[in-house]
């Protein structure tokens, strides 16, 4: 609960120290002496957007720091996730407003963002102010009243899971059925990838190996044909040999009778044997040179088929092994993405009968608690003097949403024996104000926050609606904590503790000051509020009488 408010610098609020209670508070005052600033500072420690113009005239900032006690266990579930530490079930939190326009926040004295702020103080406290009426003119709205009601959130909360689940297999399936075409024109590419390099069975490097056998190859046929054809040259047709004989034959004649002849003779016949001798030995030297014909042919018909590959998709032999690995990689994951379509079709279909039977099933949850709901609403406002209001709830099945299958719409009949409407077109002002405080009443024990404030919650009534109206707070009081500001008496008397804002004149400045109010201090308050300034006698012994009898209801 809020325990404790200080104020220092906000608007005509100089200093102001405002103790709180557990109960029912009220805080009271006359027109303009500052009780919609209290609100303003609440609102600003609760992260709302702050304005420097709340920075009182000549300050350089306004601070405002709340003290919460026995804070429930989704505030420290809360503040555990942010990361502020907290003792004793106790937070403090600060928010200082510059004039220049800036603001700084703490939480136990740490510095905080205006998020974190509302983030905690969302589940501290609920303000209720005329602006909250028009949560009755939004039946968007009503669905969250109504499940708040039931205050069993264990359909719902499955519901939702399970139709979330639904929606995000729902989304990633028609993902991947829009890449279904972009999928197979892939395929096809990454097929085509496999089918030139995969038969191949290419190791990183082989061109090289592969180019420098080739070449060896090759100059082992070189060789070989060079040896033959200079053993063809020798012995062949035409060949050296046959000029050698020729020349014999033509100086044999001449040899005997001339010594030079016969010795040129002789070397002829020398240079013949050599010949023939040289060409055995080429002949041999040929033979002795090895060459596989057949690998010879392998390896010029595989190095021409991996050099066009290497062309085609200009890589070396490295990058085209790479190439083949990634394709595989990816065609195996483009073929999984078949089976995951078909895996999320299934699932989807599973997930949508599961969470249709869920949705049925909130319906008929829903549709019992909207009898209930209508028959205690039903009852707070006869209390609040509306006994000719009546209220229903029009509870029709629609399109799955992540609320259920279901929309919720509260209407009203102002009159008896007229047809119910919604709300929006039948309820005034303070027809309003007396709803939402019957459905605030119907859900209070059921509300986690511990903090309810009501800003001109009085609006649009008087008289016996507005006593009521006291009672109803004090009621919602004894469960939770609840801070209300006022102008009648009728709801002031019901105070667990009264606060009155009054405006004074300090020196030469407004001052707005808190006053915690004892007995006698209600007696006049209440007083002033019935009767104007200076009550008489006969006044104030009213309001006593008033008070007291408030705190024996």
């Amino acid at each position: 609960m809020l325990k404790e408010i200080y104020i220092r610098n906000l608007a005509v609020i100089k200093e102001a120290v405002i103790p709180l209670t557990g109960t029912l508070n009220i805080f009271t005052g006359e027109t303009g002496a500052g009780k919609s600033i209290l609100i303003n500072g609440i609102n600003a420690v609760l992260g709302q957007r702050s304005n420097k113009d709340i920075v009182r005239t000549g300050c350089d900032k306004a601070v405002i720091t709340a003290l919460f006690t026995d804070i429930p266990p989704q505030v420290g579930e809360k503040l555990d996730e942010l990361g502020f530490p907290y003792d004793n079930d106790e937070i403090t939190v600060t928010r200082e407003i510059s004039a220049d326009g800036g603001s700084t926040a703490r939480i136990n004295g740490r510095t905080a963002t205006a998020a974190m702020l509302r983030e905690v103080g969302s589940l501290l406290i609920n303000i209720h102010g005329q602006h909250d009426n028009q949560i009755l003119l939004d039946s968007e709205k009503h669905m969250q009243i109504l499940d708040d009601f039931g205050g069993d959130n264990t359909l719902l909360d499955s519901y939702r899971n399970d139709f979330r689940e639904l929606q995000k297999t729902a989304r990633r399936l028609g993902e991947l059925k829009k890449q279904e075409q972009s999928r197979i024109e892939r395929s096809r590419y990454l097929n085509g990838i496999i089918d030139d390099i995969g038969e191949l069975e290419l190791s990183a490097g082989e061109d090289e190996t592969l180019e420098k056998e080739y070449e060896s190859a090759r100059d082992s046929e070189k060789t070989i044909i060079a040896l033959k054809n200079a053993v063809q040259a020798i012995t062949g047709d035409d060949a050296a040999t046959d000029m050698l004989v020729s020349a014999e034959t033509e100086i044999a004649s001449f040899a005997d009778g001339d010594s030079r002849i016969s010795a040129l003779y002789e070397r002829l016949s020398a240079a013949e044997i050599e010949l023939a001798d040289i060409a055995d030995e080429l002949e041999s030297a040929a033979e002795q040179v090895e060459l596989d014909g057949q690998r010879l042919g392998y390896l010029s018909s595989r190095l021409n088929t991996i050099n066009k590959l290497k062309r085609k998709y200009a890589l070396d032999c490295e990058g085209l092994v790479k190439l083949y690995d990634d394709a595989c990689r990816e065609i195996m994951q483009l073929e999984g993405s078949g089976d995951e379509i078909k895996s999320l079709s299934e699932k989807r279909e599973q997930l949508l009968h599961k969470v249709t039977e869920e949705a049925k099933a909130l319906y008929d949850y829903r549709e019992e608690v909207a009898e209930r709901f209508t028959r205690r609403v039903t009852e707070e406002l006869e209390f609040l003097n509306m006994a000719g209001v009546v209220i229903a709830v029009r509870h029709e099945k629609g399109k799955l949403t992540v609320n259920g299958m279901d929309t919720v719409e509260f209407l009203i009949s102002a009159n008896r024996g007229e047809e119910p409407k919604p709300i929006s077109r039948i309820a005034s002002g303070g027809e309003l104000s007396r709803i939402m405080l019957a459905l605030k009443s119907v859900i209070a024990d059921k509300d986690s926050i511990p903090t309810m404030i009501f800003d001109e919650i009085d609006t649009g009534v008087s008289g016996k609606a507005a006593q009521k109206i006291g009672i109803k707070l004090r009621e919602i009081g004894k469960v939770r904590q609840v801070i209300c500001v006022t102008h009648l008496s009728q709801i002031a008397v019901m105070a667990d503790n009264h606060l009155m804002i009054e405006k004074q004149i300090v020196g030469d400045r407004t001052e707005t000051h808190v006053t915690q109010l004892d007995m006698d201090g209600r007696v006049a308050e209440i007083a002033r509020i019935m009767g104007g300034d200076d009550p008489s006698e006969l006044m104030l012994d009213n309001a006593r009488a008033e008070i007291e009898k408030a705190v024996s209801c």
